[in-house]
């Protein structure tokens, strides 16, 4: 048996059609235009390249894009000045700060100093805490984009036993509040979990996040299971040449497709949800700055 591949990178294109929909909508009904603020603090190559292509996707659907660069020597004092700029200005629904941020700037100050109602990346603690006690909230990206394709894929996940491996508050935690949510049987297992291995052959829905290429072997697969892979890890490649390296995920993919109901692969599952659902929350940050219904099919 082969599993099913869920192709993050053909969902990302149709939740970026109805958040472009959606734009149009917003525009011509209500004459406003959704804009998104990122702030890139340095020059980290991998953080450029994120960058560019959210304020390329942001203006493809039709919102209002605001890039704001930044020295590597910018001091904290003057980046939360810019973050109180962003959070006054009304033609600025959503604010993200690239991450990592130099080391001299205090990250969780920076964050908690956005607006929650503008914290497109779900990470103020404000909506960490909304979120964990079921409250309408800003969802981080990622695990948003995680929620949608297991929804496609599987529809109601209402007594489903979900597994997520990895605790971290960006993906792990905030991914287990979202099943919760829909009412799927959740644990949250990690590297020091005891018999890890049994802990994901039960799950109905296994959630791979933990920041370890290949660590979950086919033969840690349910039969049957939804495995969505988070991982994103670089190895060496010798295979395509000296010094070449390939992506790979938290899952052993090559085993784990022989097992598994369905899983997303790496690259292509995953990544290209995270900037789309970016885009989906800064609509709905919009809206609900003005008081108007939420788009349907673009939030937990």
């Amino acid at each position: 048996m082969s599993a099913t591949l869920i192709d993050g990178k053909a969902f990302a294109a149709t939740i970026r059609a109805k958040v472009a929909e959606h734009v149009r909508h917003l525009r011509d009904e209500h004459g406003l235009t959704p804009g998104l603020a990122v702030v890139l603090v340095g020059e980290d190559p991998a953080s450029q390249v994120y960058v560019r292509n959210k304020g390329t996707q942001t203006e493809e659907a039709g919102m209002a894009s605001f890039e704001h660069r930044l020295p590597v020597e910018t001091a904290q004092e003057e980046l939360l000045a810019l973050i109180a700029r962003l959070n006054a200005a009304p033609a600025v629904h959503g604010i993200l700060v690239q991450l990592p941020l130099p080391g001299h700037i205090d990250a969780a100050e920076v964050l908690n100093a956005i607006d929650p109602a503008k914290d497109v990346d779900g990470f103020h603690i404000s909506n960490v805490g909304l979120l964990a006690t079921g409250q309408k909230a800003m969802v981080p990206c990622t695990p948003l984009g995680c929620l949608m394709m297991l929804r496609d894929h599987l529809g109601d996940l209402s007594g489903l036993d979900a597994v997520v491996v990895g605790r971290s508050n960006i993906v792990g935690k905030p991914m287990a509040h979202l099943l919760l949510r829909d009412s799927a049987t959740v644990t949250i297992a990690h590297s020091r979990t005891r018999d890890l291995a049994a802990v994901c052959r039960r799950a109905d829905i296994l959630v791979a996040a933990v920041g370890r290429p290949q660590m979950i072997p086919g033969d840690w697969v349910k039969p049957g299971a939804t495995v969505i892979d988070v991982g994103i890890n670089r190895i060496p490649a010798p295979e395509r040449g000296e010094g070449k390296t390939r992506l790979v995920g938290d899952v052993d993919f090559d085993s784990a497709v022989q097992v598994a109901g369905a899983i997303t692969p790496v690259p292509g599952g995953v990544g290209p949800m995270t900037i789309a659902c970016l885009l989906a929350n800064t609509v709905t940050a919009c809206c609900r700055a003005h008081g108007l219904a939420e788009p349907e099919g673009l939030t937990a």
